[in-house]
Parts: structure tokens; sequence; C-alpha cells
């Protein structure tokens, strides 16, 4: 998962000229205490000293945060520093959300599900997921997290799986393919029985067998639960032509999400995620910004510095292959019913006695984002979002998060 596709993604969204509708913010660094909200202090730590060149004085650490050498998470040079920057702008957007200065935040280098509290998984290291939410968690009294990655959302799910003030769900491949979570049975313990929610899903998943589960599992939740903001990972991984996906989804399959999300007019954060062809990745997040700007966009991909990435047919669209779609009809009827019947034996919506807000970030107003190296750098100088006041305090209710659940 190559920091590299969000080159791509950036020039692509320039090139469109979509940057012109929107408000571009350059994020704060995520701090190591801002990280601790969720991650052990001692896991932090080890991401912030290891380096390619230490890899032989960590040798216990990396088997034991599943980091390094013969791991799926491997140590390059600036990986602290990455999670930093995709941590502290989903952090960020959560803040624009949360004092109301917008109605939809995107950071398209977010959405790592599956790190976990002290452990590095599947090409996740720091889980901004969860601390966005934790964020959002200060102001809102439920979050919706949904995860249209191909990949279970394990690490999220994990982190909020005792409690009712977050409601996970997640469409996914299930079987033999990683991570190996996210049965339809696992739906949550103690408060949040019930909370979990998993579509499993078979190999080449098309558009139209998308929707049939994704819009009336989504609608009944958002007619039971009601929540006060909504976030959506928009992994890539389960576009058609993946590296390591086997779903089939088009663009406008994958951004039918997007679009209906939107909708709800609720608050909306949107990240990334996975993604392995990534041309196709840039191709998908640049599309689904126009859907969020409700901006109609060319099916010629426009010049840019990473034009020849899209040879041979210079298309943004991709079209689908013959791969056999493994949904059948009762497959999905089956997951659809399942899913409806979790959510029926809801008793409604849960509440939570807010008595305090706790403190959030503080936020610059009215300077935009630092020199980018854009389309006529548009954005003037200065940082949009600063760090955590230095006398600001977490506050991290007792049971958002479990180190075993």
């Amino acid at each position: 998962m190559k920091p590299h596709r969000l080159k791509l993604t950036h020039h692509l969204i320039l090139a469109y000229g979509l940057y012109r509708k929107m408000e571009v913010y350059r994020p704060h660094l995520a701090s190591s205490t801002e990280m601790g909200a969720f991650h052990t202090e001692e896991y932090v730590s080890f991401l912030r000293r290891i380096t390619p060149d230490n890899l032989r004085s960590f040798t216990s650490q990396m088997q034991k945060f599943n980091a390094g050498e013969f791991t799926d998470c491997p140590v390059f040079d600036g990986l602290f520093e990455f999670t930093r920057t995709y941590t502290g702008c989903s952090l960020d957007g959560a803040v624009k959300l949360n004092s109301n200065q917008t109605d939809i935040a995107i950071n398209w280098s977010g959405g790592l599900h599956h790190a976990k509290k002290s452990e590095a998984s599947g090409f996740c290291y720091i889980n901004d997921i969860v601390l966005a939410i934790l964020e959002l968690l200060k102001v809102h009294a439920r979050v919706l997290y949904i995860d249209i990655d191909i990949h279970h959302g394990d690490g999220v799910e994990e982190a909020f799986y005792s409690t009712d003030r977050v409601m996970t769900c997640s469409f996914h491949k299930y079987g033999d393919f990683f991570p190996g979570t996210g049965s339809s049975n696992d739906t949550g313990v103690k408060e949040g029985e019930g909370f979990s929610v998993n579509a499993p899903l078979n190999s080449g998943m098309n558009d139209e067998s998308y929707e049939k589960v994704f819009r009336p599992v989504i609608q009944k939740i958002m007619d039971v639960y009601r929540p006060g903001a909504v976030v959506l990972q928009c992994g890539a991984d389960s576009l058609t032509g993946d590296r390591l996906g086997c779903f089939n989804l088009s663009l406008k399959g994958h951004a039918a999400c997007v679009k209906f999300m939107k909708g709800f007019g609720v608050p909306l954060l949107v990240l990334g995620g996975g993604g392995y062809t990534i041309r196709n990745v840039s191709r998908c997040w640049a599309y689904e910004t126009s859907v969020l700007l409700d901006t109609d966009i060319s099916d010629e991909i426009p010049y840019n510095d990473y034009f020849e990435y899209y040879a041979p047919d210079f298309k943004l669209h991709l079209t689908p292959t013959a791969q056999e779609n493994l949904n059948t009809d009762a497959s999905l009827e089956k997951v659809k019913l399942d899913l409806l019947q979790q959510l029926q034996n809801l008793q409604g919506a849960p509440s939570v006695q807010m008595q305090e807000v706790p403190p959030e970030f503080v936020l610059a107003r009215g300077v935009k984002g630092g020199k980018d190296g854009g389309v006529e750098d548009d954005v003037s100088g200065g940082r949009g979002i600063v760090g955590t006041d230095a006398n600001s305090e977490r506050k991290d209710p007792e049971t958002e998060f479990f180190e075993n659940c």
C-alpha cells in the first residue's frame, strides 16, 4: 500500500480542477500523545524509533509488534512521519466536523483499519480511524463506521466491540482471505452486543449484487441507530482488477455507496484504505471526490504528471471483467435478512449522558493550507489546522475500547 498512490490521486484531483470547489488544508502531524489515545506507549515508541538502518536492534520487538522483515508491515524510511501525517489529517477532519466548520471531510491517506492497539497489521501501523472516532465521540453520542474495503475492518471492530456508542458495519470478502475475521455471527459483546454488523461476501461481487445488500442494511442502520456522525472507509481494493482483491466493482458501483451516505446529510468523514492497483485507486478516489462535490467529470483522463499510468486507454472509468459472481441471489438474501434481523433486535438508538464535552483541538481560522506544489499553489500560506493545545486534556470514556475483547 505505497504512499505513491496518494500522489497519483492528488494530481488527478488537481487536473480535474476539483480542488477549486474544496477547502484544502495541510494537516498537523499527530503527536505520540494523540496516538496514545488508543495505542500503547510502547508500540508508538517502537514505531517512532525503528528505521530500515536499525532493524537488527529491534528483532524481538518486530516480532511482538508484527512489523519489519517477513511481515505484511515493512519498515521504510519516513514510516513514523507517514503515520503522523495521515493520522493528523483524520483527527483534523473529525475536529472540523465537531465544530460545524464542514459537513464532509475527506482524507484519502487515512482509513488504515487493520492496526491494533499494540500491533501493526495488513500494511496498517496507526489506526487513524479509531482515533478519529474517539474525537467524534467527544461531541456525538453515537458514531457509525462503514467499511467498503474488500478486507474486514477488524482493527476498528475490535476497538469498539464492547460499546454501543460506535456501530461498525463491514462489507467484505469472507473465508480463506485476510484477515479471516468478520463472520455475521460476530456481533459484539457486553454493551456492544448487536452493534458490530458484518456482511460476509464471496468473490466476484458486482455492482448490482453489492447494492442489494448495502442499501437496505445501511438504511436500516440509519433508521434504528441514528448516528450523529458517520465515518466511511472507501478501500479501493474492492474494485475490479485489484492486485490483491477478488471483487468486480466498477467505479460507479463503489461510488454509489459514497453518494448514498452523502444523501443522509449527517456529518461525514470520508477516508481511503486499501487498494493495490494504484492507477485504479487514484481513479476511484478522484471520482468519489467529484461525487461528494456533486460535480460531473470527463471520462477522458486530463493530462497530469502521471498521465502515462493510465495507458493504454487513458479513461477514468473501469470495465468489470467476466469474472464469475459467486454471490447468488439466495446467499445475498440470507446475508441481508440476517443483518436486518440483527438490527431489528436492537432496542432503539442507545443514549448517553453527556455532562461535559472534552476539549478539542485548537483550529486556526481563516487560513487554508500551505503551499503544497499544486496547481497555481491555490491555497495560501500557513498551516490550516494546528495541533492540540498544550493545556488540553484528553478524556477517554471508560468503555470505548479494550485491550482484549
